[in-house]
């Protein structure tokens, strides 16, 4: 149960504070931090929760991280949906959250860092490019993942590889699709958003769970006895 609170909480922390940052910063009239500042907000996330609650649960926060994990034999079957099931609540209470505040002002809430593809994409692109920009961004998370994590790699560094990798996710692909790369941020979002967001959810769904697993098994070809 300590394992599902930390995941709880860590998922709750990077949607806040990612989706947060899109939604409440990212155009601040005369001083909004960016794109660059959104990407940074959500590696940043994922850092703090690493170095504070990753020797709990070991700062999944994300269920296709758990499932590449498990895909690379290292996660076990039994925790993996309750993990996934922690993940998505913690997401889902962050957005309610960031919801309350981002209609404090009377504002309407937009499209609430919504993840989408086509029209609903910040640079008008396609499903076919989303949908391999998502798979091709969470395959990489993973690799930095696993690799950072392996028990051979520096010690005390995971975090930070792990929290500038998801920076530099962001950092190329928030044009394309917004950078889902984790389905619990995506029905988060996609849940106050509702209408094309829900329409378009399956890819930010299934995208990166493939991307994942792809890395599950590259890696564990890679980090296998025979390397």
């Amino acid at each position: 149960m300590k394992k599902l609170v930390a995941e709880f909480i860590g998922t709750f922390w990077l949607v806040l504070g990612g989706c947060g940052s899109a939604v409440l910063a990212a155009a601040f009239p005369e001083v909004g931090i960016g794109l660059v500042g959104v990407s940074l907000a959500f590696g940043l996330t994922v850092l703090t929760i690493a170095y504070s609650l990753g020797h709990i649960s070991g700062a999944h926060l994300n269920p296709a991280v758990s499932i590449g994990l498990w895909v690379g034999g290292r996660f076990s079957s039994k925790d993996l949906f309750p993990y996934i099931a922690a993940q998505i609540l913690g997401g889902l209470l962050a957005a309610g959250i960031l919801y309350v505040i981002a209609t404090g002002n009377g504002s309407a809430i937009g499209n609430f860092a919504a993840n989408g593809y086509g029209e609903h994409s910040p640079g008008k692109y396609s499903l076919m490019a989303s949908l391999v920009c998502e798979i091709v961004m969470t395959f990489m998370f993973l690799i930095v993942i696993l690799g950072a994590t392996d028990k051979k790699a520096p010690a005390g560094f995971a975090g930070l590889a792990i929290g500038l990798a998801l920076t530099l996710i962001h950092l190329i692909s928030i044009p394309v699709t917004n950078t889902s790369v984790n389905p619990a941020r995506s029905i988060s979002q996609a849940v106050f958003v509702g209408g094309w967001a829900i329409e378009q959810l399956w890819l930010f769904i299934l995208a990166p769970i493939v991307g994942a697993a792809l890395a599950g098994l590259v890696y564990k070809y890679l980090g296998g006895k025979g390397k």
